[in-house]
């Protein structure tokens, strides 16, 4: 099993899901993060003052699947979100040694 971390933007993550359910994935994690890369941040204006704020809404997405669908899933987010412009995003692949449902006990790709 393999675990496929993505940082995208807020505005993507509805054809990342789609996507994802295409291929059959029936689970993952969405977690709200800022972040600060490639993509810088804006110039806001509050009272008169101008001021830089450097962290960038993202979202971060965790979804567990077995090794074989990794490439497929990773094609298939790659083209829900890519716009070609900074701050597309990034995807992470993490070996997952083991995964366990509390509620059943059950072990392995039954607990996801």
């Amino acid at each position: 099993m393999k675990k496929v971390e993505c940082i995208v933007r807020p505005s993507s993550i509805e054809e990342l899901i789609v996507a994802a359910e295409n291929l059959g994935v029936n689970g993952l994690n969405i977690t709200q993060i800022a972040g600060y890369g490639k993509q810088k941040g804006a110039t806001n204006i509050y009272r008169g003052v101008e001021y830089e704020v450097k962290l960038k809404e993202k979202l971060k997405v965790e979804i567990v699947i077995e090794e074989d669908k990794v490439e497929p899933l990773v094609n298939a987010i790659m083209e829900a979100v890519r716009t070609d412009e900074v701050g597309d995003g990034k995807i992470f692949i993490y070996p997952i040694e083991e995964t366990i449902r509390i509620r059943t006990g059950e072990k392995g790709i039954k607990a996801i």
